[in-house]
């Protein structure tokens, strides 16, 4: 895999080509952006995850504020896995051993080397969501991580909201729609959204205990057509950073469009 990448890669990326690329796509100095990213698409990185979270430091700085996704979506209902399932007479077994969340030391799961590498910086906060937390490092990192409500993953509760409040920015670092997480506070605040129950293992008072919990029944299906359709309406920028295509947008517009698109399906169909 990484021979192909080197085949592929004209020059070594570096830290500060990276960083040289993430400023003229626009992003600046004590800004608040959430990134979603893949190594891979930007080319042979010397250094690799550490020089892109360090180029991201570059540029953003102390005065603003880094956030990237750090789910964990195996600390769930096994009963509710798909790729792949487990069979039904080990649900039981895993629901009473799987070892309970724990920001400092639960790993992300599905969220590329960068936003792993990045979960582990020092002065980087994560939330305190089993499945879908979040971490930050900045200027607001730990006002938007703390207080992340169990039954609000990704709502009002959750720092998708506290990006919002602070009219912060997406950046689609290699990744396409299907991956921008912010689409979810969308469906939050769409009333038509589909409710369900889920569950993990957290800690309570240093316990281990398995929690079931509120949550959405999420359509991350749309979200290339919403994304497709927000490009007519939103000011997307858009260019390379390495080989990675890249987007950079203000999460308001994400949200907001998004919003009006699934209200609109909800009532037509």
């Amino acid at each position: 895999m990484e021979q192909s990448v080197i085949h592929q890669t004209n020059l070594p990326r570096t830290r500060e080509s990276i960083a040289a690329d993430l400023r003229q796509l626009g992003l600046r100095a004590g800004m608040t952006v959430i990134v979603h990213s893949s190594l891979r698409s930007i080319g042979w990185v010397c250094g690799g995850a550490i020089a892109v979270v360090q180029a991201l430091m570059d540029v953003i700085t102390e005065e603003g504020t880094l956030v990237m996704p750090a789910h964990s979506a195996h600390y769930s209902d096994p009963a509710t896995w798909e790729n792949p399932p487990v069979p039904q007479s080990w649900w039981e077994i895993i629901r009473n051993h799987m070892p309970a969340f724990e920001p400092a030391i639960t790993p992300t799961y599905g969220m590329g080397a960068i936003a792993e590498a990045f979960r582990t910086w020092p002065q980087v906060c994560r939330s305190s969501h089993p499945a879908g937390s979040f971490a930050a490092w900045g200027k607001d990192a730990a006002e938007i991580v703390t207080a992340h409500s169990l039954d609000n993953e990704f709502g009002e509760e959750s720092p998708l909201a506290r990006i919002y409040e602070r009219d912060g920015w997406v950046l689609l670092l290699g990744v396409g729609y299907d991956a921008n997480t912010s689409f979810h506070l969308a469906e939050y605040r769409c009333p038509h959204s589909k409710k369900t129950e889920a569950g993990a293992p957290v800690l309570e008072q240093g316990q281990r205990v398995w929690k079931t919990y509120a949550t959405l029944d999420y359509r991350t299906e749309d979200f290339v057509q919403i994304g497709t359709e927000m490009e007519r309406k939103c000011q997307i920028v858009t260019g390379h950073v390495g080989s990675a295509y890249s987007r950079l947008f203000r999460q308001r517009d994400a949200v907001d469009f998004a919003v009006s698109w699934l209200q609109q399906r909800a009532t037509s169909g």
